[in-house]
């Protein structure tokens, strides 16, 4: 997942990127390790369930994606 996040994605945008239809699955499986590694931060941390909230690599995220 973090090869594929490209700017800020929301959670729609990078399901679709991984071919993921179980919101459930990809939420469990993909972003909540990727979040809890500290790879990926969300936009609006204070509102983690915000229709506007995105995702980004962190610095950490950036040296695992890009080496």
């Amino acid at each position: 997942m973090i090869e594929l996040i490209s700017g800020e994605m929301s959670r729609d945008e990078l399901q679709t990127a991984l071919a993921l239809k179980d919101r459930k699955s990809f939420r469990e499986l993909y972003l909540k390790p990727a979040l809890e590694e500290g790879l990926v931060e969300m936009t609006i941390p204070d509102k983690p369930n915000s229709r506007n909230q995105k995702y980004r690599l962190t610095e950490m995220g950036q040296l695992v994606a890009y080496n």
